[in-house]
């Protein structure tokens, strides 16, 4: 019996302790150690940050929740063999992937065919390009009647000279899209950055949802034709690229320049001229095509585009998909390389996106959009 009011006495006791600590703690707010602020790096997560100082031991029989964030890396890709052919037969066991050539494992790998596109058809308008203009005008109206399916595929038309202008909102309809393209006029400045930044972050990172019950998987695709020169843009290319990275946007580019161009050698592939000599301009048309797993395309006429164009809508209904959790997971925004493998076939080529950037929130919402930088660095 005195066991047990000893053991009454010193349970209330307890009690009373808590209970006073608390109380004190809520009348006195200013005598709480500092919260820990978190680093520009790490999301806010003051509920799982102690104070200071030792961490007592857990009670018996407590259970303890351990959050962990796991940030995973997606990649879209396409395999094509040595004659430039795809390969959409390939499995999870016939590819490795590395960040920054260190081997990743392979958590989810699935392939994705003949899924919705939508795309953003981007025309150049300034006065750089006047006397192409017709050349664009035809390359993509033949784009969209090769490449857009009635009823499940959409595509927007943008313009960009002084300033990236929205034609026409995404639609299915051919016809209209042609209206619009066949209105546009050039004159003014470049700003290319700025076009892609806005499409990528305004338009393409929320599309249309398919119709009916089918999965909201879409492909999201940019059609870029222009002759590469920028002198007005206030994002940065390398914002351009990232935001097409974040927003999963692949960028097909199409160049209008026709200086350096070979009238003697012929494209094995598509029988059509070979630009021989990239300009600087067309080296930057390239570089947008290959950080985000796109290609870029340096015609004479637009005839050489028929294939090509046949060509990329294979390549956007026949790709593979896979994720990883980088085993350097530090969330400091520094560029990761991506590399994917075909160790047991050799000769074929991955087209995928070359890397990303290693931010807390890799989901795309205009907190973590990139800031618009007040100059245009390169």
């Amino acid at each position: 019996m005195h066991s047990k009011r000893v053991l009454a006495l010193v349970g209330l006791l307890v009690l009373t302790v808590v209970a006073g600590s608390r109380a004190q703690q809520a009348g006195k707010p200013e005598q709480s150690p500092p919260a820990q602020q978190p680093s520009p790096q790490q999301s806010p997560a003051p509920a799982q940050n102690p104070p200071a100082g030792p961490t007592p031991p857990a009670a018996p029989g407590a259970q303890s929740t351990v959050t962990v964030n796991v940030n995973l890396v997606d990649v879209l890709f396409t395999v094509l063999n040595r004659r430039n052919k795809l390969v959409p037969e390939l499995d999870k066991s016939d590819f490795k992937i590395f960040d920054d050539n260190v081997q990743q494992e392979i958590r989810y790998f699935s392939k994705q065919t003949d899924l919705p596109l939508r795309i953003g058809m981007l025309l150049d308008t300034s006065n750089s390009i006047r006397d192409r203009l017709k050349f664009e005008q035809d390359a993509s109206i033949n784009f969209l009647y090769s490449v857009l399916r009635h009823g499940k595929d959409e595509a927007f038309v943008m313009t960009f000279d002084d300033e990236p202008q929205v034609l026409q909102g995404f639609t299915g309809d051919n016809g209209l899209l042609r209206d619009h393209i066949m209105k546009t006029r050039a004159g003014g400045g470049t700003a290319i950055y700025d076009a892609i930044y806005m499409a990528c972050s305004k338009i393409l990172s929320h599309p249309p949802r398919p119709p009916g019950d089918q999965p909201d998987v879409v492909r999201r695709v940019m059609i870029l034709i222009s002759d590469g020169e920028d002198n007005l843009s206030t994002h940065t290319r390398s914002e351009a690229i990232e935001m097409a990275q974040i927003t999963d946007v692949v960028i097909y580019t199409i160049s209008t320049n026709t200086e350096w161009v070979s009238v003697v050698q012929n494209d094995a592939n598509t029988g059509g001229r070979l630009k021989y000599h990239l300009t600087d301009n067309d080296k930057i048309l390239d570089t947008l095509a290959s950080e985000t797993g796109g290609r870029a395309f340096f015609p004479y006429r637009v005839d050489d585009l028929d294939q090509s164009f046949q060509d990329i809508g294979d390549e956007l209904r026949n790709q593979y998909s896979v994720a990883y959790a980088p085993t350097n997971s530090t969330l400091d925004g520094r560029y990761h390389k991506i590399r994917i493998d075909t160790p047991n076939h050799k000769g074929y080529q991955v087209r995928a996106r070359q890397g990303y950037f290693a931010r807390a929130n890799p989901a795309f919402s205009p907190e973590n959009a990139p800031a618009k930088p007040s100059g245009n660095s390169k």
